[in-house]
């Protein structure tokens, strides 16, 4: 390990192998750092952190610090981030509201500087994250997706797997997966082929993908219709089934999230 004199380290830390940790950072109580990880000068990271191996986190960022919601009243409660993440300047993402809670990080992504990440927000593998993106609480992204700059992304809303943002929106329903959005409120504008390709959707099931796009979006049909064209008219596939899933589980919550509880 290589520990700077002047960082501040709790007693109940847990430091693994080959860490670095700069000059003036703080580590709190009960906190994990996994092994290989590089935490340069003035970072805070809060009690009840646990944050994976190979991870680099850059000058000014807090992690774990407690969320900015009316009902937490002290409990205890945790954030959780895996391997291999990059988190650049003055990054902040907070631990859970609720006794035993989670906020969950995957592995791989990057997050760049002065984004943040809200209480009880679930965040997948592979995401890249833009200058200014703001997560707000209880947000699920799945793995892979892409945010522009100065995004806003309102509570309980949830972004499918390789949907790509773009900067400046405003994000107030949920974004199905494999899609584009743009704007203030975001809408679907367009397929993310190129997010496709790279991760390796084959060229049939693309262009399935971009028929049920078209049918959701570009046709004359309400959404159920559009559902039922596309469960008879495009081929079947994993990536067909999952977008269908994802659409339909709108209808249980609020105002276009499936995860905020009907009011």
């Amino acid at each position: 390990m290589k520990i700077h004199p002047t960082a501040s380290i709790d007693p109940s830390a847990q430091i693994g192998d080959d860490v670095e940790i700069g000059a003036f950072t703080v580590v709190g109580e009960d906190a994990v750092i996994g092994n290989g990880t590089r935490l340069r000068p003035h970072v805070v990271i809060e009690a009840y952190v646990t944050l994976g191996s190979g991870c680099d986190v850059f000058s000014g960022a807090v992690l774990g610090g407690i969320p900015q919601d009316r009902k937490f009243k002290g409990e205890k409660s945790f954030l959780v981030i895996g391997d291999n993440n990059i988190i650049r300047e003055h990054v902040t993402i907070h631990r859970a509201a609720g006794a035993g809670n989670q906020t969950l990080i995957g592995d791989n992504n990057l997050i760049m500087a002065y984004c943040h990440v809200g209480h009880n927000c679930l965040i997948g593998s592979g995401i890249t994250m833009a200058n200014m993106t703001g997560i707000s609480g209880h947000v699920e992204v799945e793995d892979r997706a892409n945010f522009g700059g100065f995004v806003g992304v309102h509570q309980f809303v949830r972004i499918g797997k390789l949907a790509m943002i773009g900067g400046y929106s405003k994000v107030v329903q949920d974004i199905p997966p494999f899609m584009m959005g743009d704007g203030r409120p975001c809408k679907v504008l367009d397929l993310n082929v190129i997010g496709l390709r790279r991760s390796g959707v084959s060229s049939p099931v693309r262009g399935d993908l971009k028929q049920a796009y078209k049918l959701l979006y570009r046709s004359q049909m309400n959404m159920s219709q559009a559902l039922e064209n596309i469960e008879n008219e495009v081929n079947p596939s994993v990536e067909r089934d999952y977008l269908l899933d994802f659409i339909r589980n709108i209808r249980f919550g609020s105002n276009g999230r499936q995860l905020d509880a009907p009011r």
